[in-house]
């Protein structure tokens, strides 16, 4: 029974550091993401849209703050849309490195691409918990 309980108690032990390095890790993992959203006014072609989404997705590989990538296009049912087609979802490590992002030449480039063709831009930044 003693062998049975140590066992257990070590167990139990192991159970309990792995927790505490796993949530002390979350922590320190918390990261920065810039959320960008858009809507395109109705006489903007499907080709200058299409412009936009591959300017915007080059920027990652032009901004090495930039650690982390993804977008899509709505497809929500709700309707609650706004106007707003493209989710772009980028992720930083810190704010140093967001605000770096945000005059960095390409996203001011960029930002030339996208001229006047938004009807809606919406932008969330949170950090992560």
């Amino acid at each position: 029974m003693k062998k049975t309980l140590s066992l257990s108690f070590i167990l139990l032990v192991l159970v309990l550091a792995v927790s505490a390095c796993d949530s002390s890790k979350q922590e320190s993992e918390k990261v920065l993401r810039h959320v960008v959203m858009f809507g395109f006014k109705p006489d903007v072609p499907a080709e200058q849209v299409k412009e936009v989404e591959d300017a915007f997705c080059q920027l990652p590989s032009k901004i090495e703050q930039i650690k982390g990538y993804e977008w899509g296009t709505d497809c929500s049912p709700e309707g609650l849309q706004q106007g707003l087609t493209h989710c772009f979802f980028l992720t930083f490590h810190s704010e140093a490195d967001r605000d770096a992002y945000l005059v960095h030449p390409a996203h001011k480039a960029f930002g030339k691409v996208l001229g006047g063709k938004a009807s809606a831009v919406t932008v969330v930044d949170y950090w992560t918990k």
